[in-house]
């Protein structure tokens, strides 16, 4: 399974582990904050609600309690700030009793996104 992400770098060479540390790269802070998922498009419509593990500037790890398919195009909503940014599902973990760990790739998301500097 590929992991997808939006890269333009000559030095990727296109490997999935070079994907994985690209992914993890850059200053990630432990961080909970609640979020909302929801499906952007297609069938069944989903939201679900639950907090991040860590943030970047370019994504996080979350658990919700609903299942979402790798590759999927999803809406992230920062329920502290009602502040809301597409993302793609990179990576999905393991299910535990609060839910799936969700990796997130946030598209564009804005400087104030999480409200932090990183």
């Amino acid at each position: 399974m590929a992991l997808r992400y939006d890269r333009d770098d000559e030095e990727f060479d296109g490997n999935e582990e070079s994907e994985r540390q690209y992914l993890r790269a850059g200053v990630r802070v432990n961080s909970r904050v609640k979020v909302a998922v929801e499906r952007k498009e297609g069938q069944p419509a989903a939201r679900a609600e639950g907090h991040t593990m860590d943030i970047s500037a370019h994504g996080c790890m979350a658990i919700v309690p609903e299942e979402f398919e790798v590759g999927e195009t999803l809406v992230v909503t920062n329920l502290i700030n009602q502040k809301a940014c597409d993302a793609v599902l990179v990576w999905r973990g393991h299910h535990a009793t609060s839910g799936w760990e969700l990796g997130l790739q946030l598209r564009d998301p804005g400087a104030d996104f999480w409200e932090l500097e990183f």
